[in-house]
């Protein structure tokens, strides 16, 4: 606690102010939990005070929220990139992130649970800088990485605002964010050093070595390229649905037949909202499941117990499964190529069709997907031109 209350004074996050009438302050609390190394060891135990950004009131104390974060197709592709050019790869993490984020609105906040001034015990905190749980957090400090890195040559990509470029005579050099965590790779090292010196001139900056783990992901450089899995969080994912011991099944869901929306209600909804998502979050590696996650997916506003069933089924494969992963492949021919294919009118309750498609980048899978067309398509070419046109979109 004393080392965070350190980190937040030498920061200057905030100013002990008189408390003006009639404002509202927002309160926190001590947050305590285990920092864990990728291979599941305690790494450090972590203090954290977080306010209640709940109480805040939209308008008056916030108002932007929104902050983008790198997306897996790009995470996939810069990968593949590397893999071929054979580059290196440096994971660095910012400490106390949201701390850096310079704020605009007026937000006041409570002293520190144990930390209060002696000498003045009912003043407030007048909020310079950004603090965990504000409802604007990841903005004041997206903005303010983007506007740094602009400053030392980076560009951000139209196609991802979160993907930073950075071109120097013949050298150039990749930056992935995502909120705290940063996969920095290029094609000269000193270029990479100097990189990492300028931000630790500007945050603080730790260099974790090499990418091995990345998002929950786990990647493993092979001679051939990157091996991207989640064997730890679909452990992680049977232990929590309580099915660790249950028996493998060979295919994640019955291509026999649709499911209709049909059935008994069941009766713990969030359950089944809790295990969907974090099963869509495993597509990120598992792009053979993608459909039947997206099915599961159709029904989170209504879950009925044969999509509960759904659920369990692709549970159990995964069961099954759990050390599949994708490979991404080194290759000399980085050319794009896409398939796709549509289920005209294939959903018996709509009538609508469903769109899948996969693209790749040289020979690695890179970007796919499995989804419901938000129209009724009068033909089945209408569904076709209409699949092209997403998968063409997803290709530039």
């Amino acid at each position: 606690m004393e080392l965070e209350f350190d980190a937040l004074q030498c920061n200057r996050t905030w100013r002990l102010v008189d408390r003006p009438p009639g404002t509202n302050i927002v309160s926190g609390k001590w947050v305590f939990r285990h920092k864990l190394n990728p291979n599941g060891s305690l790494e450090c135990y972590k203090a954290r005070w977080v306010v209640r950004g709940f109480t805040q009131r939209a308008g008056i104390d916030f108002s932007e929220t929104f902050s983008p974060v790198i997306k897996p197709t790009t995470i996939r592709t810069v990968l593949t990139i590397v893999a071929s050019n054979q580059w290196p790869t440096k994971q660095l993490d910012v400490s106390n992130a949201f701390l850096h984020g310079h704020l605009n609105e007026q937000v006041l906040c409570q002293q520190p649970m144990g930390f209060v001034d002696v000498d003045r015990p009912d003043v407030v905190c007048l909020l310079d800088k950004s603090l965990y749980g504000l409802r604007q957090a990841p903005w004041p400090w997206f903005t303010q990485f983007a506007g740094y890195v602009t400053k030392i040559g980076f560009k951000a990509t139209r196609s991802d605002s979160s993907l930073f470029v950075l071109h120097r005579g013949t050298d150039i050099a990749y930056l992935l964010l995502y909120i705290d965590d940063n996969v920095l790779t290029g094609s000269n090292s000193a270029l990479l050093q100097h990189i990492i010196d300028c931000l630790r001139a500007e945050f603080t900056i730790k260099n974790m070595g090499a990418l091995r783990f990345f998002l929950g992901i786990d990647i493993k450089r092979t001679k051939d390229g990157f091996y991207l899995s989640q064997e730890r969080y679909v452990e992680d994912i049977l232990e929590c649905a309580g099915m660790t011991n249950c028996k493998p099944a060979s295919t994640p869901i019955n291509t026999k037949n649709k499911l209709a929306a049909d059935g008994p209600p069941i009766d713990e909804s969030m359950s089944y909202h809790s295990l969907a998502g974090a099963l869509q979050f495993l597509t990120m590696t598992r792009p053979n499941i993608a459909f039947a996650i997206q099915q599961a997916c159709l029904h989170m506003h209504d879950p009925r117990a044969p999509y509960m069933a759904l659920l369990k089924c692709i549970l159990r494969y995964v069961r099954g499964t759990t050390s599949h992963g994708l490979q991404l492949h080194a290759s000399s021919d980085l050319s794009v190529t896409a398939y796709l294919d549509v289920d005209w009118a294939g959903y018996p309750d709509t009538q609508r069709s469903t769109l899948g498609f996969c693209v790749y980048l040289g020979d690695s899978l890179v970007s796919w997907s499995s989804k419901r067309q938000p129209t009724m398509s009068r033909s089945s070419t209408e569904a076709e031109y209409r699949a092209v046109a997403n998968a063409a979109v997803e290709c530039i």
